[in-house]
């Protein structure tokens, strides 16, 4: 009986270590999962604010269309952005912001943006989208990942009817 006891010296640290490396694995792949959900929330809050904002301004009025308001505050949160201002989400740029409303929709090909049917009468829309953002993990063991491509995150609200 002694002898098998000795025999079984160091198993259970032996075990726990094979189980321990995918149990953190497990575990930082979630951390990055949630991460990402993390960020892609933040991008979608983002496009909301800078379509909230826009839907409070008559596009026709072309001196008045604050577009490049908009889009600081899609990227920034701010309508002025300081130089050097950190942007809400790394990695996101004014260039990934398309904006589509009555008056130009050329981001957004066939669809209706001016004088859209509803059940009481016609709305007029616009559209914030974020195009292009690429999520890039974090967690050092995923760097065979790369980045990520997220798609288009967008936000569409009513606009002022002329």
């Amino acid at each position: 009986m002694a002898a098998r006891g000795r025999n079984q010296r160091g198993a259970a640290a032996v075990e726990l270590a094979l189980v321990c490396i995918p149990l953190m694995l497990i575990a930082l792949g979630c951390v990055e999962f949630a991460r990402a959900m993390l960020t892609y929330e933040a991008l979608l809050k983002s496009a909301r604010d800078g379509v909230r904002y826009l839907s409070f301004f008559d596009p026709a009025v072309a001196a008045e269309y604050p577009t490049g308001i908009a889009s600081d505050r899609v990227v920034f949160g701010l309508n002025s952005p300081p130089a050097g201002a950190t942007p809400r989400v790394e990695g996101l740029t004014v260039s990934m912001v398309e904006i589509c409303d009555r008056v130009s929709a050329t981001a957004c090909p066939g669809e209706q943006f001016a004088n859209v049917p509803t059940g009481q009468g016609t709305i007029n829309l616009v559209r914030v989208t974020i195009r292009g953002y690429r999520y890039t993990p974090r967690f050092p063991g995923a760097g065979f990942i790369g980045s990520i491509p997220f798609s288009p995150i967008s936000a569409t609200m009513r606009q002022v009817f002329p």
